[in-house]
């Protein structure tokens, strides 16, 4: 069992011993530090928190403790029940709130569950104020205000705002979308995108959906990561019923995969490339992905004559650098789009409806267009971690290894060679070492990827 403490929040798997796993007491501890912090920078009166959650199965009991504890703590709660997490980020402002939390433990198993914790622009809290409420839950000082100072709850839904605002966007064509007639599978993994994506779908005038896992119970039929070895089923369904795509979301709807009419995957890591190519049309700009995002977006932005940049890895990174560059679109290269003209968050539903609009303008098919991308392949690879392992020291042995190549270290290692890169990094919510690889080949970036992990255990 596992409880892993970051700048992101807290997440862990549920039952266990306090402070070795997400239990009670810390659900306790660790929202009281967020709303100390909350309390701390407001300084005006009585704080607002939103609160929403996932489906997973731990989830109402995560939500009752977690709620219970804001409304002690002296914090007003809207409470916007299952919702997906760019949902809450835009319920945030809409709500003039003070901060966000979202129960999710996105894509991981169904055995965890997490706090993902929000500031005033539901944006994800940046590394110093997240070491802050850290080291305020290590502390454990708390004070909680007398009885005619506590918190209420507020319910509200916030879905409907949220499709709205998607409808709206410049560059999201509804009339398009509609008359192309498209058919759509989905595969929503049993959690809110379940409720969120068909809803959307319709709101944009598709009349055809066929449906995989579309019931939030949070018993998830199949690994909740949308990578192609969980979603075989979309692919046969996608194949099968003649759909135009295919559309799978994780359990917080952050992350969109898509699939093409003959149930091939367009590619994870294509999603935002696809979007950045239709965005750059339009509004021509900067883009920004994190290190372990493929060389296609670096591509197609210097193709449509804009500057690409990185960050490091991490949602937050890539907002703070699309902010300082002035991007207009970016995210991370597991399907994660930030739009700006839309809010500074990964959202699926913005994704779905920007590649909606990409279709129907240019009467293309999803693998008409994955084929005018840069073939390049990515291997996603990983090194358990033991606590006997000093990750620091291999990741320094690991530079001076390759000292000769170009060497990025603002997170992790990032080795780049003329024709292909490799990424290695400590997980912020899992005890392993990720190692990404890239190449002109499926079998080069395997086999690069492998050679590292090899050198890993020689030094470890």
């Amino acid at each position: 069992m596992t409880l892993i403490k970051s700048i992101s929040g807290i997440r862990g798997t549920i039952g266990g011993e306090p402070g070795d796993n997400l239990t009670p007491s810390d659900i306790v501890r660790f929202t009281a530090a967020y709303a100390t912090f909350i309390k701390n920078q407001s300084k005006e009166g009585k704080t607002r928190i939103v609160v929403g959650r996932d489906a997973r199965i731990s989830g109402e009991m995560v939500h009752r403790i977690l709620t219970g504890t804001l409304i002690a703590m002296g914090c007003d709660v809207t409470d916007i029940g299952m919702a997906t997490t760019p949902t809450t980020e835009i319920a945030v402002t809409r709500e003039s709130a003070h901060g966000g939390i979202i129960i999710t433990a996105s894509h991981n198993p169904r055995q965890w569950n997490a706090l993902k914790l929000l500031n005033r622009k539901g944006e994800f809290l940046n590394a110093a104020e997240g070491a802050e409420i850290l080291a305020l839950a290590e502390e454990g000082s708390f004070t909680f205000p007398p009885v005619d100072n506590l918190g209420k709850i507020t319910q509200k839904q916030f879905l409907h705002d949220h499709i709205q605002s998607v409808l709206s966007l410049e560059l999201v064509d509804v009339d398009a979308i509609a008359a192309a007639n498209f058919r759509v599978a989905v595969d929503c993994v049993n959690s809110v995108g379940g409720i969120a994506i068909p809803e959307l779908l319709y709101a944009l005038g598709v009349k055809e959906i066929f449906k995989l896992h579309c019931a939030p119970h949070g018993n998830f039929s199949h690994n909740p990561e949308p990578l192609p070895q969980h979603l075989t089923e979309l692919s046969s369904l996608t194949r099968s019923s003649k759909a135009t795509v295919g559309f799978a979301v994780d359990p917080d709807v952050d992350r969109l995969a898509i699939y093409c009419e003959d149930g091939e995957p367009f590619g994870e890591e294509y999603t935002l490339v696809a979007m950045a190519d239709y965005v750059l049309q339009y509004t021509p700009g900067n883009t920004v992905s994190n290190l372990s995002s493929s060389r296609a977006l670096r591509d197609i932005t210097l193709a449509r004559g804009g500057s690409y940049h990185t960050a490091a890895v991490g949602e937050v990174n890539v907002v703070e650098k699309m902010k300082e560059v002035g991007a207009v679109i970016g995210g991370e290269g597991n399907g994660g789009v930030i739009y700006p003209a839309s809010h500074y968050g990964r959202d699926a539903l913005v994704g779905i409806a920007l590649f909606l609009t990409y279709l129907a303008r240019t009467g293309k098919t999803p693998s008409q267009l994955r084929k005018e991308y840069p073939s390049y392949f990515m291997a996603k690879q990983k090194v358990e971690l033991t606590p006997d392992i000093d990750t620091d020291a291999i990741l320094q042995q690991m530079k001076e290894r390759f000292s000769d190549q170009q060497v990025t270290d603002i997170d992790g290692v990032k080795i780049d060679f003329p024709d292909k890169w490799v990424h290695l990094r400590k997980s912020n919510t899992e005890p392993i070492i990720r190692i990404y690889s890239e190449a002109a080949s499926a079998d080069a970036a395997e086999k690069i990827g492998k050679e590292i992990i090899d050198l890993i255990r020689e030094l470890a």
